[in-house]
């Protein structure tokens, strides 16, 4: 079974790889995901990029709440790996119920999980109530004391917006995909401990 395969199978729309667009067309009936705008792979100019992206094993968790949303993160974070010739077989994506749930997933894949980089993914609006802030505050602390007690890079990706609009521009539309983003971070990060293992870097 592939690696990919979860409760949910993500759908990849056929866009540039890194482009992560795919919330319909523009007025004039161009598909937003045709063309990149203005966007450029920063791990081609980056000293971190390891030279073969291809050899790390990746952990997607992503929130099934907001999944309208979570789904177009999932699907950039997926492109980029592949279009960096991280092969399915080395993606282990996990969906749990909410972002709440993200810290403590990430932190079980990274511990007994052959993984590299564990990429965290969710959607996080604001409403009426405290809920968003006591949400996203537990989120933030738990990745990063996850990525600190497990020595594995945790790349976030996680969107906090005060509106739904917000959120969509984030997931594509208007200000790149913080999935694509958030998987960019960990093939770097990846890369970074490898070179700290063996040595070369710190």
């Amino acid at each position: 079974m592939s690696a990919l395969a979860s409760k949910r199978q993500p759908i990849i729309p056929p866009n540039p790889p890194g482009n992560g667009r795919g919330f319909g067309r523009k007025d004039n009936g161009e598909d937003p995901g045709d063309k990149p705008m203005n966007e450029k792979d920063p791990l081609a100019a980056s000293k971190t990029a390891p030279a073969m992206a291809a050899q790390f094993h990746f952990a997607v968790v992503v929130s099934e709440f907001n999944s309208f949303i979570t789904d177009q993160l999932l699907s950039g974070a997926l492109r980029t790996l592949l279009s960096h010739q991280v092969s399915e077989s080395n993606i282990k994506v996990v969906h749990v119920p909410g972002a709440y749930e993200i810290p403590f997933a990430a932190k079980l894949l990274a511990q007994s999980s052959n993984v590299d980089a564990v990429i965290c993914l969710g959607c996080l609006i604001r409403g009426d109530t405290l809920h968003y802030e006591l949400i996203a505050n537990e989120v933030s602390r738990g990745v990063g004391q996850s990525a600190l007690e497990t020595g594995v890079p945790h790349a976030f990706g996680v969107i906090t917006c005060d509106t739904q609009e917000q959120a969509i521009n984030r997931a594509g539309l208007k200000a790149g995909n913080k999935g694509s983003e958030a998987a960019t971070a960990a093939i770097q990060m990846a890369g970074i401990k490898n070179d700290c293992k063996s040595e070369r870097a710190c």
